[in-house]
């Protein structure tokens, strides 16, 4: 009679199973012309990101002191987890000419599930979370849909950021060429408007955009102290106020003799992009294997999608979304009709 196989085993053979049904199943698309992405639960999952994408929707136990930041891609999630961890652990690292973000990338410290967590993993190596210390500071692109339920019926929190698609479609086509080092994907700047019509039918990674604005929105709005959302533009108009309000919610909020301190100052400047991205780490190293950390910082600026997209390409999708905003109740002063935007100077 053979042994009975330890549960983590059979969690992995059903799972490769369930993958490669999956993956004979699913529609598909190309990405940018060289990476696979998979309609899953109504998201395009990355190829490379099914695995654990499914790993963390049915193996991860929330905690409710758990902090966990969602967004798109290329939306501003770097800069999120630095204000984020640097927030969380500011009486630890008090002193910020020697702070941990000046020798390790941001994701180190709050890392994605989809990404790092569950990747690597095989029969014996599912990840002990239970360990850490709290507050565990975790990070997605999965939809709110998707997100395991031990986060929904727990009391962790979740904080979202959002960003002007436009600017985070452009962000994207910068990216995506930079990624996997070893194929030397190179930048085609006569396939914009091809990849831009799949953004616009939400065919890219972790899309539809206006599914996934939304379906974290709703929840804000129905449970505010549960979820807290943001807006990248706001954070770069007004950064103290959003600061201010992103320590309140994780419960680590400022004393009225650290304002005075200047602290709220000295950790937007630190965790700034232009900050970040003059470290050595961000210059030099590549946190992922896959791409450099520089490549995680480009301008940063909002409304930059006008030096790239022309009016007439962009008026169908800004017509279709803020028709689908409008009928949903969601309404951002940051997100106008194209044709009332000025180009960056």
């Amino acid at each position: 009679m053979e042994p009975e196989k330890p549960q983590k085993t059979l969690i992995m053979e059903e799972l490769e199973d369930h993958l490669h049904q999956l993956e004979t199943s699913l529609p598909k698309e190309l990405w940018m012309g060289a990476f696979p992405i998979f309609l899953y639960q109504n998201y395009w999952c990355p190829f490379r990101r099914l695995k654990p994408s499914i790993l963390f929707q049915t193996q991860f136990e929330a905690f409710d002191t758990d902090i966990i930041l969602a967004s798109l891609p290329k939306t501003g999630t770097t800069w999120l987890k630095s204000l984020l961890y640097t927030i969380v652990n500011r009486n630890i690292y008090s002193d910020f000419n020697k702070h941990p973000l000046h020798s390790e990338n941001a994701h180190k410290f709050v890392p994605h599930f989809e990404y790092t967590v569950y990747v690597n993993t095989s029969d014996e190596t599912l990840p002990n979370l239970a360990k850490l210390s709290p507050p565990r500071l975790f990070a997605t692109h999965i939809t709110y849909f998707s997100l395991p339920k031990s986060i929904k019926s727990s009391k962790s929190r979740i904080i979202y950021v959002c960003r002007n698609p436009l600017d985070t479609f452009i962000s994207s086509w910068h990216f995506y060429p930079q990624v996997d080092l070893h194929n030397n994907n190179e930048q085609d700047h006569n396939m914009i408007e091809e990849h831009f019509g799949m953004f616009c039918e939400g065919k890219f990674p972790f899309g539809p955009y206006d599914d996934h604005v939304l379906g974290y929105w709703k929840e804000s709005v129905q449970n505010p102290n549960k979820l807290l959302f943001m807006e990248y533009e706001g954070l770069k108009e007004d950064p103290k106020a959003h600061v201010k309000k992103l320590a309140e919610f994780v419960g680590y909020p400022f004393s009225e003799q650290e304002e005075n301190k200047g602290i709220i100052d000295d950790i937007i400047k630190l965790c700034s992009l232009e900050s970040l991205k003059e470290m050595d780490v961000n210059k030099n190293g590549s946190y992922y294997g896959f791409f450099e950390n520089k490549a995680l910082f480009r301008k940063g600026e909002v409304g930059d999608w006008t030096n790239y997209l022309s009016p007439t390409i962009v008026k169908n999708f800004d017509q279709n979304i803020l028709e689908k905003f409008k009928a949903s109740g969601f309404s951002s002063k940051y997100y106008k009709p194209f044709n009332s935007y000025e180009a960056p100077r």
